[in-house]
């Protein structure tokens, strides 16, 4: 699969699962804009201070014991993978603005959701990219269980949510996108 997507195994970042086969990278504009200028820092800052050391303690003469000569090496390294990672992402990205759906009701790529359980309990979670969702913020990958479920279903709606447990129930019970930034 790695193969199909174009990744090698170096450039894996962990944490971030691999794109299924077939699917798009779809990111918000700010997602598309936080990855971009992580890119550019790393390669406009970050890079540029650790080849600096590097070269440094090079001169330095015995490199085996030479902690920053080593260290910087694994930096170095652990910066062009992540350098080629963010690359490769923001090359296929897909940027899909979600306020384009504002003021619908029906979910899509960037909608904000609240639902309830059978149990009553209620969760809020917004839909982004693979590459910008943060679970700790509400936030939810477009290709994750609940969004899968969620998504093209309208305010008022009831979805089956497969979960290891079994089959849940869960309503839609809200929908908002952001407000279009004004002159778009």
């Amino acid at each position: 699969m790695k193969e199909a997507e174009g990744l090698d195994e170096d450039d894996e970042t962990p944490g971030l699962p691999p794109l299924p086969a077939g699917t798009r990278n779809y990111l918000t504009p700010q997602g598309y804009l936080r990855l971009r200028e992580e890119l550019m820092t790393l390669l406009d800052v970050e890079r540029p201070k650790i080849v600096e050391v590097v070269s440094w303690a090079a001169k330095n003469g015995d490199r085996s014991e030479n902690g920053d000569y080593l260290y910087g090496k694994k930096r170095l390294r652990e910066i062009d993978r992540r350098i080629r990672f963010l690359t490769k992402r923001l090359d296929i990205a897909e940027v899909a603005d979600p306020s384009a759906h504002h003021g619908r009701t029906q979910v899509f790529f960037g909608a904000t959701v609240t639902y309830a359980t059978a149990s009553g309990d209620e969760r809020t979670v917004t839909i982004k990219g693979i590459d910008e969702a943060d679970s700790l913020q509400g936030e939810v990958s477009w290709i994750s269980p609940i969004a899968r479920a969620l998504l093209k279903s309208r305010e008022g709606d009831e979805v089956s949510l497969v979960t290891p447990g079994g089959v849940e129930k869960i309503e839609v019970v809200a929908v908002s996108y952001p407000e279009p930034e004004p002159g778009r």
